[in-house]
């Protein structure tokens, strides 16, 4: 491969040897491209040089991919790239084992199949989960990463103690084909540092509570270098509490870390001194419940009910499942799951115990990143019901009335025809 020249005094970043052959052609045409996009994001950021990531997570939904994407991807593999580090994708679009049902078209299914195509041959590992960090290998604390969901950007940096930005696509298929980042943001230390206190005077009691609660904390920090430190949870929260928790959180207010004193490892670094002296807000049962009042009242009808965003876990796959025995439903029931869930819930009988009843599961893909409006649209769907504060606030802007309840009342609410 022939060496371009390439002025290194023009940049602002500190390029090691390695990372100079890599802008300056000699390891291949992706590389170069991968490593001279890095450098243009680390310059508008202010990074000082590069920081080595363990494993890169990448969105890469058809939706959000289009058809130029897809002739991107394609391009890079006629580039011969290849990743450097494992690298793994988040929820995809389309479902190939369902998707006319659904109102899915043929072209839809056929940018995905080509997106997964470009991906393998890259050696991406198509694992389409946005819980990662509950199924595949959760980062630990210190691990540099580069993650794409802003959910799993913020479990991982925040209940983890991982080491990540929101790495949009391309910025994520660069760290995995350079094996880097630039060095700004959560990667620095400095960034991490609460910002506002956040006392919370009401306990959660299932996971439609945290979702609210992550949603105010994020409407009220309403910035991605806001870092929320909370105080007043007197229990551990579970996995999926601190899910639903963290993905509101950054859907509402782009927030990708948080600290809960007590819960969260990194919280302990800092002393009741200083954490006092920080901006300080109330959070009550009654901030909740208006909250919620914005999604639906009771007596509302419904067309879906939808549980997604984030994907489901083993555990809530079978409170479903418990919760669905022996009803029969007015409307459409939607689950979304990742391949890694599904097949545990399959062999334990737990997809089929739920499809039973007529509801739904889906295989590695989520409701609003699998062309949402559209399937709305085919499907003349337009009030739909969820237990997920984040898929409701999302899906406002696609077109839909959502309405939010637990879990039960979702059920409760499917087999009804209207919100109970």
């Amino acid at each position: 491969m022939a060496k371009k020249n390439v002025n290194f005094k023009e940049l602002n970043l500190e390029l090691n040897k390695e990372e100079k052959a890599m802008a300056s052609g000699e390891l291949g045409d992706a590389v170069e491209w991968a490593i001279n996009h890095q450098i243009q994001v680390g310059n508008f950021f202010d990074a000082k040089n590069f920081v080595p990531v363990s494993n890169v997570h990448m969105m890469i939904d058809p939706e959000s991919v289009g058809i130029d994407g897809v002739l991107f991807l394609e391009k890079l593999v006629n580039m011969k790239a290849k990743v450097k580090i494992p690298m793994i994708t988040d929820p995809r679009g389309v479902d190939l084992n369902y998707y006319t049902p659904l109102g899915q078209t043929e072209e839809m299914a056929n940018i995905e199949r080509r997106t997964i195509k470009a991906c393998t041959s890259m050696g991406i590992l198509m694992t389409n989960t946005c819980v990662n960090y509950q199924t595949i290998m959760a980062p630990i604390l210190g691990e540099h990463v580069a993650y794409g969901d802003t959910g799993v950007v913020i479990y991982s940096n925040s209940v983890c103690g991982a080491r990540s930005n929101y790495e949009g696509g391309p910025s994520a298929l660069a760290a995995g084909l350079t094996g880097r980042t630039p060095r700004y943001g959560l990667h620095l230390e400095e960034k991490r540092i609460p910002t506002k206190k956040f006392c919370i005077k009401f306990e959660p009691s299932e996971l439609t509570d945290w979702g609210l609660l992550g949603a105010l904390i994020g409407k009220i920090s309403g910035s991605y270098w806001e870092v929320p430190i909370i105080e007043g949870i007197n229990y551990n929260p579970k996995s999926d509490e601190l899910k639903h928790f963290g993905a509101s959180m950054a859907s509402y207010g782009s927030i990708p870390l948080f600290h809960m004193i007590g819960i969260t490892p990194e919280a302990q670094n800092y002393t009741s001194k200083f954490i006092n002296q920080l901006d300080e807000y109330e959070i009550t049962i009654e901030d909740i419940l208006s909250l919620k009042s914005q999604f639906g009242k009771k007596g509302d009808k419904i067309d879906v009910v939808v549980f997604a965003a984030p994907q489901l876990s083993i555990f809530e796959m079978q409170k479903v499942s418990e919760l669905c025995f022996e009803k029969t439903f007015k409307v459409p029931v939607i689950i979304c799951t990742s391949p890694q869930v599904y097949a545990d819930a399959s062999r334990m009988k737990i997809i089929d115990q739920i499809e039973e009843t007529g509801a739904k599961v889906l295989e590695g893909t989520c409701f609003y990143n699998q062309y949402a409006r559209e399937i709305g649209l085919a499907n003349g769907w337009k009030r739909l019901m969820s237990n997920s504060a984040k898929i409701v606030n999302i899906l406002g802007g696609y077109g839909y009335e959502p309405s939010l309840s637990s879990m039960e009342h979702c059920i409760n609410s499917a087999v009804a025809g209207e919100i109970v």
